[in-house]
């Protein structure tokens, strides 16, 4: 597929529901598990959404449309504007707000905390925080592991992020970030509405943010000051320990990628770790190989368990690019000023690609090279793909192998549970609610 345009000689949108926008955003918001399979089979693997306020949603589902994408000049597909609609979160810096040199900027400061060296710095503390979580179940009763996990998941990224030790300021940023990232639809819906910020829970959200950033903010100033800044290992104090004064962060510019990293880095985690108890406590077969692989120590089984969870249950049901020049994709000439949006969800649950693919199987990450090149995305793809992916995997290996060399799994009823919204993700339904019983 190219994005040569003497093809298609006028701009032209892909067939989609006829709705109004509010509509369609509210069932996009809502169903979108349901509702895209629906629409593909009716429209095929190019198809238009239009969603609240103004924009019009070019769902892709075909690897190779999704390849011209993720492999096309930054400047004309950009992420930064793709992801809008968290701006008023993550705030305008923001990694996944930003574009061009701003954006390349941004990542290069942010990259060298989450490769190598740096990942495996991290391994002691997270097998720490694990341990001491996982030892706490309720052997025999039946609780909602999503939220354990988000406890955790946010109580790992606290530490990695900000290093902040134990005390009211770290009490209070979890108390805080546990409400901040509880939000739906209409919370967005305020969220890029002045006036409804104004009035009952939007205000309230404002309030709890603003109360966020003054700690943030003097946990930043505290920091420039700490006496043993140079020897400290925790993301914030590598960013405030940059070399050259030109690439320093602005305490503002500090404030956005650490919001960034708080939010996006413990939510999508703690989400697929939930699946993967869900579905291992369901299927006998795969919990008795993850059980051996924890107890011998075998990160690749675990580490695949992980990575099928994501791929049976994507966190995050695509990624968004807005397009600054006409492109051509799938036989339409897009204009410019549309997002066009690769479908993790689609290409995950698609037949061609993962054989079976509504079966939990972490085997097909282990053998023949695991699945087709660009069909597996959870952290999206190209240049902008996450940041944070090897830790994700990191972490979420660590935590299979502290619960599962501890305990076994069992469900709370056989019938397996839905996905219900939460913000811009998918979580279970129930909680993915289980029981555990001592090994």
């Amino acid at each position: 597929m190219t994005s040569t345009l003497s093809r298609v000689p006028t701009t032209s949108l892909p067939p989609g529901p006829k709705l109004p926008p509010l509509v369609q955003t509210l069932l996009f918001a809502n169903f979108r598990h349901r509702l895209l399979p629906v629409l593909r089979r009716r429209y095929g693997d190019v198809f238009t959404l239009r969603l609240y306020p103004n924009r019009q949603a070019i769902q892709l589902a075909d690897l190779e449309h999704i390849k011209t994408v993720f492999s096309g000049p930054v400047t004309t597909f950009h992420a930064g504007e793709g992801n809008v609609i968290l701006k008023p979160i993550m705030g305008e810096h923001s990694v996944l707000l930003t574009d061009k040199d701003v954006h390349r900027r941004a990542r290069k400061l942010l990259m060298p905390a989450f490769h190598g060296a740096a990942l495996r710095g991290y391994r002691d503390m997270i097998t720490e925080l694990a341990e001491r979580e996982v030892s706490r179940w309720p052997s025999g009763q039946v609780f909602r592991s999503h939220g354990r996990m988000q406890e955790l998941a946010l109580e790992i990224i606290l530490r990695v992020v900000f290093g902040v030790a134990e005390g009211p300021r770290l009490d209070q940023l979890r108390r805080l970030l546990t409400n901040a990232v509880d939000i739906g639809v209409l919370d967005l819906f305020g969220f890029h509405n002045e006036k409804l910020r104004r009035f009952g829970p939007w205000k309230r959200s404002k309030e709890r943010q603003d109360r966020v950033d003054d700690l943030v903010y003097a946990e930043i100033a505290e920091r420039r000051a700490a006496p043993d800044l140079a020897e400290r290992t925790d993301v914030l104090s590598r960013l405030l320990t940059v070399p050259a004064d030109d690439d320093r962060l602005s305490d503002a510019e500090l404030r956005d990628q650490l919001i960034t990293l708080l939010l996006a880095g413990h939510e999508t985690t703690a989400t697929s770790l939930a699946w993967a108890f869900h579905e291992l406590s369901r299927d006998p077969v795969r919990l008795e190989a993850a059980l051996t692989a924890a107890d011998e120590g075998d990160e690749k089984y675990l580490e695949a368990v992980a990575k099928e969870a994501m791929r049976l249950h994507p966190v995050i049901s695509e990624v968004a690019r807005r397009l600054t020049e006409d492109v051509e994709i799938g036989g339409y000439r897009l204009p410019a000023g549309v997002t066009v949006m690769p479908s993790i969800a689609m290409v995950h649950a698609d037949a061609g690609h993962h054989p079976e693919p509504d079966a939990f199987r972490p085997e097909r990450f282990l053998t023949d090279g695991g699945p087709a090149a660009g069909s597996w995305f959870p952290f999206g793809g190209g240049v902008r793909r996450c940041l944070g992916a090897g830790f994700s995997l990191l972490e979420a290996t660590i935590v299979l192998q502290a619960v599962l060399s501890r305990y076994r799994l069992s469900p709370d009823r056989t019938r397996p549970e839905g996905s219900r919204p939460r913000h811009i993700t998918m979580v279970p339904a129930r909680g993915a609610r289980i029981s555990v019983t001592a090994r």
